[in-house]
């Protein structure tokens, strides 16, 4: 090719390359939605304080009823997760840290992961402080947290374990009391810290040693008894569900070679790699839908767990993987939106009624007095009649979603900006270096 005409090839590219990055990123920003609504436009009804745990800022914060921040607390290096304010005004929190050197069998530098509880301290002057802690060593941080820890009536506490995949409680004096391991139900593999193959992620008292345990990677909620195991299952196994959706990113496995792949897999389409589900009663729950990016209330009918109430967006912006929601007594519903950094107040009709803008990956909020109330008749439940968000499978382009997931956690992004701007940005920034060789070397050759 003429060194001239390879010069105007690479100038060709590069500009196609900066039109079709700035344009679509212009374009996107100019007509994409906006989270301006968030505090300043709250409705005048006074919705007491929210407090929020939030994993990649790293950060528990109080908010009051118009959304603004009345304290905050972080640590270097930790993220936390479920909040839970105690009877003396304390937030006790899960949460893991990393740099640590008591590491027990594993190589220093590790990290650790338990609870934390904070004293906000008095009201007209903040100042929040860890009062207690408990923590067990883990290899790493990604995927070995306690994302959930509840007090309990006994003076207890019971957690989830993400790295060894178990719920246990723990006395005031740090002796573990009781656990439930997962092994019991879901084939394991032989060392299960090496492994995120369930990612038990919640755990809540629904009765007398009774507890809904969420199970992530199993499209699956179970309800255990102390003492007895696993009692009922919600998303039951049926024999017809897409096993590759529990499977993906290391996820379920016939670890054994005994079940000719087979693994214990829910319905994708009740819910998909849920978070923080809330116990209504016998028949219905509330859970954050992760992965298919909606809330939904699940109501046990005749032919099983059916979608009866769910909502897929706040002040026009959708939901992006959502982490937590909570019914209230008034009958709205208190949602985490993580990767939009945002947690809102939904009516029954969808109507957005409250938010405010937390910092990055907000993981849960509670709203006080009341939190997460569970297994209360007088909550109010949802029927049927309206219409629930339907799933969509959409489409995806190898590791632009994972990229985006990653880039989410580093930087709180605009609402509008979607996974497909970044593979606009890779194919431009391609575009551009290809533009660029050619002009250097078609003035080279001239």
């Amino acid at each position: 090719m003429p060194s001239l005409s390879r010069q105007r090839l690479g100038v060709a590219l590069v500009l196609v390359a900066v039109v079709a990055v700035v344009g679509s990123l212009a374009v996107s920003a100019a007509t994409g939605p906006s989270t301006a609504s968030n505090a300043d436009t709250n409705d005048s009804a006074d919705r007491g304080k929210t407090v929020v745990g939030m994993q990649a800022a790293g950060r528990v914060s109080m908010f009051d009823s118009n959304g603004s921040r009345l304290w905050t607390f972080g640590t270097p290096d930790t993220d936390y997760f479920d909040v839970t304010v105690l009877d003396n005004g304390s937030v006790l929190t899960g949460y893991i840290t990393e740099g640590e050197q008591e590491c027990g069998q594993y190589e220093a530098p590790c990290a650790r992961t338990g609870f934390q509880i904070i004293d906000p301290g008095p009201d007209a002057n903040p100042d929040p402080q860890v009062t207690s802690e408990w923590s067990f060593p883990v290899p790493e941080m990604l995927n070995n947290e306690v994302h959930d820890v509840e007090p309990l009536p006994s003076g207890e506490f019971v957690m989830t374990d993400m790295a060894n995949e178990r719920i246990f409680t723990v006395a005031p004096n740090g002796t573990t009391t009781w656990q439930w391991n997962a092994s019991e139900r879901y084939d394991a593999p032989d060392d299960p810290v090496s492994t995120d193959w369930l990612h038990i992620n919640d755990v809540d008292r629904i009765g007398e040693g009774r507890f809904l345990v969420s199970v992530r990677n199993a499209n699956q909620l179970l309800i255990i008894q102390r003492g007895e195991g696993v009692v009922d299952v919600i998303n039951e196994d049926t024999g017809d569900t897409d096993d590759a959706i529990c499977k993906e990113n290391n996820g379920l496995r016939d670890f054994s070679n005994d079940s000719n792949g087979d693994v214990l897999c829910g319905d994708s389409e009740v819910m998909n790699h849920q978070h923080n589900p809330q116990y209504l009663g016998p028949d219905a729950i509330l859970v954050a839908d992760s992965d298919n990016n909606r809330i939904v209330e699940l109501h046990n009918e005749s032919d099983g767990w059916e979608v009866a109430w769910g909502v897929d967006s706040s002040n026009d912006v959708a939901y992006s993987w959502p982490r937590d929601a909570d019914r209230l007594p008034n009958g709205n519903t208190l949602i985490t939106d993580s990767r939009r950094d945002r947690v809102v107040e939904v009516a029954p009709n969808g109507t957005t009624v409250w938010s405010t803008d937390t910092g990055t990956w907000p993981y849960e909020a509670e709203r006080l007095p009341y939190q997460e109330m569970a297994n209360d008749n007088d909550l109010p439940r949802m029927n049927a009649s309206g219409d629930a968000p339907v799933v969509d499978g959409g489409s995806s382009i190898p590791y632009v979603d994972e990229a985006y997931a990653g880039l989410s956690y580093v930087v709180s992004l605009p609402v509008w900006f979607a996974a497909w701007h970044i593979a606009v940005i890779v194919v431009g920034l391609l575009l551009a270096i290809v533009g660029g060789v050619l002009v250097w070397s078609g003035r080279r050759a001239a």
